[in-house]
This record gives C-alpha cells, structure tokens and sequence, in this order.
C-alpha cells in the first residue's frame, strides 16, 4: 500500500516517539509499503520552526534527506491538480497544510498517516 504521512507522524517517526501507534509502527518496519510526504510539510516545519512552535534535531534539508535515504520516504510535489481540488473540499479542517494533505491523498490515492481526527471527515482513507 501506498501511505501519505501527515507531518506529525513523519517527526514522531523520525523520532521514534511512543506516540506513534502499534499499527504505524509495524507498517514502517514491514517494508512493504511505500510512505510519502508531501512538500507541504516541510514547509509547515519551516514556519513552526521559525515561529518558535517546533525545535528540530537538524536542518529540514538534513531531516528530510536523511529519511529519504534511510527510510526511503519519497516527497510527493504539489500540484496545480491538488490545489484545485481544494476547491472541491469542505471547510470541516481549516489547517491549510492538512487541506493540501486531503486533497493530494484523494486524487493520488494514498492512505493518510494521522492522528488527526478531522481527517476523517472527509472522503480519505485514514490510518493510525
């Protein structure tokens, strides 16, 4: 299967925080499954992180590479077709970062990784 993982879950995963679920846990290590991250979530790091609201243990460049490498998470773009879809999406969720997320997981038809209840109130499949 094919994952797309909110932001918390790719710095709980980096971390190896016990936040993270049983099932997200065992998923990452079956390597079996394909994980993404969408581009805006770096850019959502960037903006906590200079706002004081997130301490990174290394520079987004660094972080990023390092789990593209080590755990071949792949950075899915942004597209003209994602943001479009936003126009379609209701306004249950107003974090524009997540709207991005819903909206790249329903047209790529990926499984969001959330603990994000919110989610589910679109027509997205989710998992934690």
């Amino acid at each position: 299967m094919k994952y797309l993982l909110d932001t918390h879950a790719f710095l709980w995963i980096n971390a190896g925080s016990e936040r993270l679920s049983q099932t997200v846990v065992d998923l990452c290590c079956s390597g079996e499954h394909a994980f993404y991250l969408s581009m805006a979530s770096p850019w959502e790091m960037q903006i906590k992180s200079q706002l004081g609201k997130l301490l990174l243990a290394a520079p987004i460049d660094e972080l990023i590479d390092k789990n593209r490498q080590q755990n071949n998470i792949q950075l899915l773009p942004i597209e003209l077709a994602h943001i479009s879809y936003l126009q379609q999406l209701l306004t249950h969720h107003k974090d524009p970062f997540d709207r991005i997320i819903i909206a790249q997981a329903i047209i790529e038809g990926l499984t969001v990784v959330t603990v994000d209840h919110a989610f589910a109130d679109y027509a997205v499949p989710i998992i934690w």
